[in-house]
């Protein structure tokens, strides 16, 4: 269970990045049922770190730190920083006893320049990935997406990316209600898949509406509904061809996709949160039937929903019979 953070920083850090990665884990939300962690800021040397916009920040621990942490952070940093004496052992040590590593940005660098990120898949921001790729072939850098999971090592895109990741984080070791009040917190969305696009490089068709925001948020409420595209198309007034080429450019997903990921996060909430058999919750959820949400929740997740109950109810008492 995540109980210790440690952000590593060094000369040339990203201050946006790094406030972000101190906002994610740092701050106490222990008055909204947040775990408070063990958070600290490291850096080679205890002392002045120089940012990227030329002011310092005064660092309170070396890397000794980071041998406590059960994830370490390493926000944006300069691509062509060099990487202090004593980073690569630090970090190399926290992975080789277990801990988890995040990046944001172009902190895939760092742990690229280490060796970290040698035979996993990865990515950064969308500008830098042919950089990535090329400085570090041994990685299988995935462009375009919001972050990338490989198991002990989560890296990231751009800022709100870094977000999404550490939220995924807090969500895998907590559960949806607790990474979803961190996010409330924070006034970001509670959950935006890794595999989401960072940006449409395409200009936005024309229609009708503006934006799908409200249509959205219907569906949300409505996961019970048949949400297929056809039914989608003709509430916001359009043509299904037109209504798929449209919610892509907004989402960068499918419908079909965002509604699944919709459904399985509301499974996620009502199976913390209630003791009501895997069939209900399917039916409630817009599923089929159990099978269905069985099979798109460990696609998803990685876990049964029985195991995931297990795992994070809140309810204190045994699950209904499935």
């Amino acid at each position: 269970m995540l109980a210790n953070v440690a952000v590593l920083i060094y000369d040339g850090a990203a201050p946006f990045e790094f406030g972000s990665a101190c906002e994610a884990f740092g701050l106490d939300y222990a008055d909204d049922g947040v775990p408070k962690l063990d958070f600290a800021v490291c850096a080679p040397q205890a002392g002045p770190v120089r940012t990227s916009l030329g002011f310092d920040i005064g660092v309170p621990h070396g890397l000794d730190r980071l041998a406590e942490a059960d994830l370490v952070v390493v926000p944006a940093m300069g691509r062509g920083t060099h990487v202090p004496d004593g980073v690569a052992e630090a970090l190399w040590a926290a992975y080789d006893r277990g801990a988890r590593l995040l990046t944001y940005c172009s902190g895939a660098f760092t742990l690229g320049e280490v060796g970290l990120l040698d035979g996993r898949e990865c990515t950064t921001h969308w500008k830098y990935t042919g950089e990535l790729a090329s400085r570090f072939p041994e990685a299988t850098v995935v462009p375009e997406v919001l972050y990338v999971d490989s198991g002990q090592v989560v890296t990231s895109a751009g800022t709100a990316a870094g977000l999404d990741a550490s939220l995924h984080i807090w969500r895998q070791e907590y559960g949806a209600a607790v990474a979803s009040m961190v996010a409330r917190r924070m006034v970001v969305p509670p959950h935006r898949d890794g595999g989401q696009a960072q940006f449409i490089a395409q200009s936005v068709p024309e229609c009708e509406a503006d934006t799908l925001g409200p249509l959205l948020e219907w569906m949300v409420e409505n996961l019970a509904e048949p949400l297929d595209v056809e039914t989608l198309a003709r509430r916001a007034v359009m043509s299904p061809r037109t209504f798929a080429r449209r919610f892509r450019a907004e989402t960068g997903t499918t419908p079909h996709a965002w509604v699944t990921r919709q459904r399985v996060l509301r499974a996620e909430q009502l199976l913390e949160q209630s003791d009501r058999s895997v069939d209900w919750i399917a039916g409630e959820v817009g599923f089929a039937n159990a099978a269905t949400l069985r099979h798109h929740f460990g696609r998803l997740r990685g876990l049964s929903p029985q195991q995931y109950r297990r795992r994070f109810s809140l309810t204190g008492v045994s699950p209904a019979p499935v």
